[in-house]
């Protein structure tokens, strides 16, 4: 499945996935076999949760306050877990993504409203992930950035292009380049060698270090709780696999529950893995200066060897081509949905990807973007978050599926906590 439109026209049914898929419905898979059929839809999300973004904040919180920010990551990754599982659940129960129950349940000004913001997001999102993988190449190949940008960009294009072949292609493609990802860490942890008894201190313990380190807590959260995926996540399930009743697909979703839990903790694992690797090479070595990715690049050729650098830089890559794809296809979910307009997919990449561009044209230092990004992304994600919150619990919507009580009150109370961050971050930026 993608997200360009319904997701039924789009691309060809994928007949051996749906026959496995209604076997496992039907009692008659048993084991790994019985969940394979529905993994796919979160690794996809999950791309989002590891991308330049990430290596930006993580890197500069690990360098700067060590191991105390590891907390917030923590939290953010569980948070971030009941926002895809209500997003994944939006999509099986009605059949439609969150955008179009936006359109249908809002007035027209609201939802252009909340269109324009998810567009400006939108924008915010690839600068980073363009500019990540314009980085990556930059370090790896000594590419100038702004050919780079656009070489990033027709790597997107080609990740895009397996479409043609069906999600499942899709979803494998990037699912391999999260593995990317994820292996690179374990090598650099492998490096790193960090402080168990701090990491598991501050895993549990919150606290901050100034108004600085509250910054880079809710850019950690912008880049972990991604605004635009809460979109994208529900229009991954919406036609996938269709459950003829209420009780195939409350089966459906303990299945997607499954892909969530799986997929977004290896994204977790690799964010405390980014921000462990800082802490234990550039603040406990004295180098807390080492804020930058091309500086955290510098400084693991530096203290590990050149190797080390090396896969990092595969990193970056991986994740900047894995979730500039996966930007483009929630922009054209959040366009379709609000407004009913479709543009081929392609041409939503050749146009987004100009801001990234300019950005690098202008010569505007790229950690610096990628930071100055994930605090709009965190700005962003109230207008996903409640309108999610507030559809999913609705009967009439969700059926049998609606968010009971205790459910609805537990996630308005992450919402809030999220909110009321960042509100906290402004006072602190303009008045404190």
């Amino acid at each position: 499945m993608t997200p360009e439109a319904t997701v039924e026209d789009v691309l060809p049914g994928e007949a051996a996935v749906a026959a496995a898929a209604r076997r496992s419905l039907d009692g008659h898979n048993r084991g790994i076999g019985r969940v394979w059929p529905f993994l796919g839809p979160a690794f996809v999300a999950a791309v989002a949760y590891i991308d330049p973004g990430n290596f930006a904040t993580n890197i500069a919180g690990g360098a700067k306050f060590g191991y105390l920010l590891l907390w917030v990551i923590l939290s953010a990754n569980l948070i971030a877990m009941v926002v895809q599982t209500q997003s994944a659940k939006l999509g099986i129960a009605t059949g439609k993504n969150l955008a179009e129950l936006c359109r249908e349940a809002f007035s027209r000004r609201t939802s252009i409203g909340l269109w324009i913001q998810a567009e400006i997001v939108a924008m915010a999102t690839d600068i980073a992930e363009v500019v990540g993988a314009a980085l990556g190449l930059n370090l790896l190949f000594g590419i100038p950035l702004f050919p780079a940008g656009v070489i990033a960009g027709a790597g997107a294009f080609a990740i895009l292009g397996l479409q043609q072949m069906g999600f499942r292609r899709l979803e494998a493609g990037i699912t391999a380049l999260v593995g990317v990802v994820v292996a690179s860490f374990v090598v650099e942890l492998f490096h790193a060698k960090p402080d168990g008894g701090e990491v598991a201190r501050h895993l549990f313990v919150p606290g901050f270090g100034g108004t600085e380190s509250i910054l880079l807590a809710t850019g950690i959260i912008g880049a972990t709780v991604m605004p635009h995926v809460v979109y994208l996540h529900s229009a991954l399930t919406q036609r996938r696999i269709v459950g003829r009743d209420d009780g195939e697909r409350r089966r459906i979703l303990r299945f997607e529950k499954i892909d969530v839990v799986v997929a977004m903790s290896l994204a977790g694992l690799v964010n405390l893995s980014m921000m462990m690797v800082a802490a234990a090479l550039f603040h406990d070595s004295g180098l807390a200066d080492i804020d930058s990715i091309d500086g955290a690049y510098d400084g693991l050729k530096t203290l590990v060897s050149a190797n080390a650098a090396t896969v990092f830089g595969i990193a970056l890559l991986a994740s900047g081509f894995a979730s500039s794809s996966v930007g483009t296809m929630a922009g054209q979910v959040v366009m379709q949905g609000f407004i009913r307009r479709r543009i081929p997919i392609f041409v939503r990449r050749a146009v987004t990807l100009a801001p990234a561009l300019v950005v690098l044209a202008i010569g505007l230092d790229p950690t610096d973007a990628l930071l100055a990004s994930q605090v709009v992304l965190s700005f962003g994600i109230p207008f996903a978050l409640v309108p999610l919150l507030l559809i999913a619990s609705k009967r009439e919507v969700m059926g049998s599926l609606a968010n009971p009580r205790w459910l609805s009150a537990f996630a308005g109370t992450l919402a809030a906590m999220i909110i009321g961050l960042n509100v906290f971050l402004l006072e602190q930026l303009f008045f404190g």
